[in-house]
């Protein structure tokens, strides 16, 4: 207690050997004491701030690969749900496009199907009238050579549509139908005053009726042309391949 009654003195410090007391009070620690401390710099600032870091210790290659490892593989899951997602949208949009590439498809097949059942039918038609014709002519031609005096009806149809103004009447008619016409039309001849008249440039059954307001046509070519048109068809009387049909 006699160190605390000097002035300068450090309370329960044991003075230097000697025994002499000094007014400030310097010793040297040997490092074995110190213990962790050590010298302070300023770049002891920079260093405390990696302290943490250097605390975890220094890693291991096993710890790289690890780490390397989950990396990779958190990788490859996120591509394959990337790659996952983009396919089923790809996909989607290959269906539509598909479905409307074969919406457009079969519409031109329907399209140009129904064209084609369009045409045809009418070929089919034109056909069907194109054979109704020619069996027609055929018909025709058989009732006038089993049937000639059909010639006298016609002399006296063409006799009664001349105008009844009209004068010089003129009947004529091939040689060999003279005589069935001036049978079978005498009445119609007498009444409108006509001649009956042979013309050899005319077929059987034909009739042209002349006068002074004109001509009217009763030629079988012509009426047959007439009747022809009214099933839209153009086949003439007589062509060379049903010159000696019936």
């Amino acid at each position: 207690m006699t160190n605390s009654s000097k002035p300068g003195a450090f309370p329960n410090v044991p003075p230097p050997p000697g025994g002499k007391v000094a007014s400030s009070y310097s010793r040297f620690i040997p490092r074995e004491e110190l213990g962790d401390f050590a010298a302070w710099s300023p770049d002891s600032l920079n260093d405390e701030d990696d302290a943490p870091q250097q605390a975890q210790g220094p890693s291991t290659p096993a710890a790289d690969a690890a780490q390397s490892q989950a990396q990779n593989a958190a990788a490859r899951q996120a591509g394959y749900h990337d790659g996952y997602r983009d396919g089923l949208v790809a996909l989607d949009s290959f269906k539509q496009s598909f479905a409307t590439q074969m919406s457009a498809q079969l519409g031109q097949l329907l399209h140009n199907f129904g064209t084609q059942i369009d045409a045809l039918e009418q070929q089919m038609a034109q056909g069907v009238a194109q054979a109704a014709v020619m069996l027609a002519r055929r018909v025709v031609r058989g009732e006038l050579q089993t049937r000639p005096e059909h010639v006298a009806e016609v002399a006296q149809q063409a006799v009664n549509a001349v105008l009844l103004s009209a004068r010089h009447i003129r009947v004529m008619v091939h040689p060999d139908d003279l005589a069935l016409v001036a049978a079978g039309a005498a009445e119609a001849l007498q009444a409108r005053g006509a001649r009956l008249l042979p013309a050899a440039e005319l077929e059987r059954g034909d009739c042209l009726i002349e006068s002074d307001l004109g001509q009217i046509d009763a030629r079988i070519a012509s009426r047959w042309r007439q009747a022809a048109a009214v099933l839209g068809s153009e086949l003439p009387w007589a062509d060379d391949d049903t010159q000696a049909a019936p």
